[in-house]
């Protein structure tokens, strides 16, 4: 007899604690994992006394669940997504409904939300964010996919999902790839946000002398004001922990950062989109760069640099570097939102930016104080077209304007790399600047390429070719928009 609410496959950590949080929320959740001795180890363990029930094959899951039936998927992401949707959806009728948890591309979910529609199935693609605590107690939910899924699934994730202000850290972000796309989004935010706090981290540590000691107690003061977040919190608790010698742990970690690639998947659709994200961007870069261990120490020996003597109050360049670190932060956000708006007018979602900003408020990587802001922006200008152009954001930023560049300049004459704090400010200034040099930038294009030019003078539309060297004639090539 059918009695569970919903099922899921996949045991991993995400799995498992997922499974938890729905039971602790009064949801029967039927299990399965293509492993099925970690059904076993899962119910004799983490599950033991709840009323989860276990499932030893696929078609014992689906007869297990109630109708409309609920599967969710919590396997790699890509490949693994679809050998199960091609098990799976044989067995399951009109109206059931597939949801992948996972971290896909938001290409694959369009694409596989179109091809289960064909067959009377509603899929859901839902980003997912929290790590383990957030899917044991309650995680950041960005479902997008078949709409007609919404009110099937909408009591089991908003049960489960952290709250903020009483209100679910989930509601339905729009149709087909929407749910992954702004989980991405998100994902390339934490790139950033995490770079940003390093290089904070760096300046401090490397430039100004502080020790982890003193570092843990400047970012937990930063996390009691504007800065509040997940990470800056964390980031305070990492620095005070010491390893088994009573030396700082973080002092003994090799400077070669991992990543899963959802930070690169950002930067690809910005290309795409012609969007300018230039600080996320440049994290994944960094990235990149710090696993050249290897020849980062070799070029360390070979191209020496001499640092100055540092000279100022130190209290007050503490003060400047938690200003560059708020105002790009500031920036990230822009540009992240600003990804989003182009994302929707060229996939034709619509999608709601303050409820965006409400759904990381709580229980996700990038949950802070600052979101709050954002949503407020949005609800005063749904058609905002950049962060920096609401009226809060642009005194903030122009408040920490000064110690942000003192920041880049320190780093500048201290040799230490400041890759997103110096994106961020070149493309606040570059996003504020009435004038460009790209005028000349046109004109090298049309003098080798014949690319064409529009004229300060001319309605914008009309494009202009000059035979600059006297024997180029008058034919110029295709013009294009990014």
């Amino acid at each position: 007899m059918a009695q569970a609410d919903i099922g899921l496959i996949g045991l991993a950590v995400m799995g498992q604690n997922l499974v938890l949080n729905m039971n602790d929320h009064g949801h029967v959740v039927a299990v399965f994992n293509r492993t099925v001795s970690k059904v076993d180890e899962f119910l004799a363990g983490p599950a033991k006394g709840t009323r989860v029930i276990g499932t030893r094959s696929l078609e014992e899951l689906v007869r297990t669940l109630k109708r409309p039936r609920k599967v969710m998927l919590m396997v790699k992401a890509g490949e693994v997504v679809d050998q199960f949707i091609d098990q799976v959806a044989p067995l399951l009728e009109l109206g059931d409904v597939i949801i992948d948890g996972g971290n896909s591309l938001y290409t694959d979910t369009t694409r596989r939300t179109k091809a289960l529609a064909a067959k009377g199935l509603l899929y859901v693609g839902s980003g997912i964010s929290g790590g383990e605590e957030g899917a044991r107690h309650g995680p950041s939910i960005m479902p997008g996919g078949n709409p007609t899924a919404w009110e099937a699934v909408k009591p089991i994730f908003q049960s489960i999902a952290a709250k903020a202000d009483g209100e679910p850290c989930c509601q339905w972000v729009g149709d087909e790839g929407a749910g992954h796309y702004v989980k991405m989004v998100h994902y390339g935010i934490e790139y950033g946000d995490m770079q940003l706090i390093s290089e904070a981290y760096q300046l401090l540590h490397q430039g100004l002398g502080l020790d982890a000691d003193a570092l843990s107690k400047v970012f937990a003061t930063w996390n009691k004001g504007a800065l509040d977040s997940y990470l800056v919190e964390i980031t305070s608790h990492i620095l005070a922990t010491r390893d088994e010698d009573g030396e700082p742990l973080v002092d003994k970690i090799l400077d070669a950062a991992g990543q899963k690639g959802t930070g690169k998947w950002t930067g690809i659709s910005a290309l795409e989109l012609g969007v300018p994200l230039t600080l996320i961007g440049e994290a994944v870069f960094a990235r990149c760069l710090s696993s050249l261990k290897h020849e980062r120490v070799l070029a360390s020996r070979k191209l020496k640099r001499t640092a100055p003597k540092l000279r100022g109050d130190r209290k007050k360049l503490v003060a400047a570097v938690r200003d560059a670190l708020y105002a790009s932060k500031i920036v990230s956000y822009a540009q992240g939102f600003m990804l989003m708006r182009e994302a929707a007018k060229e996939y034709g979602w619509k999608l709601d930016f303050g409820a965006v900003a409400l759904l990381w408020r709580g229980g996700c990587i990038i949950r802070s104080r600052f979101l709050g802001k954002i949503k407020e922006a949005f609800d005063q200008d749904p058609a905002l077209a950049n962060l920096l152009l609401a009226d809060f954001f642009a005194r903030e930023v122009k408040k920490a304007d000064a110690g942000w560049r003192e920041t880049v300049q320190l780093a500048v004459k201290l040799g230490l790399p400041t890759p997103a704090f110096s994106s961020a400010l070149a493309y606040y200034d570059g996003y504020r600047s009435a004038r460009l040099p790209a005028n000349l930038l046109q004109a090298q294009r049309d003098y080798f390429g014949a690319h064409t030019y529009e004229r300060l003078d001319k309605p914008r539309g009309q494009f202009f070719h000059t035979n600059w060297t006297g024997t180029g004639g008058k034919v110029s090539s295709t013009t294009y928009d990014v």
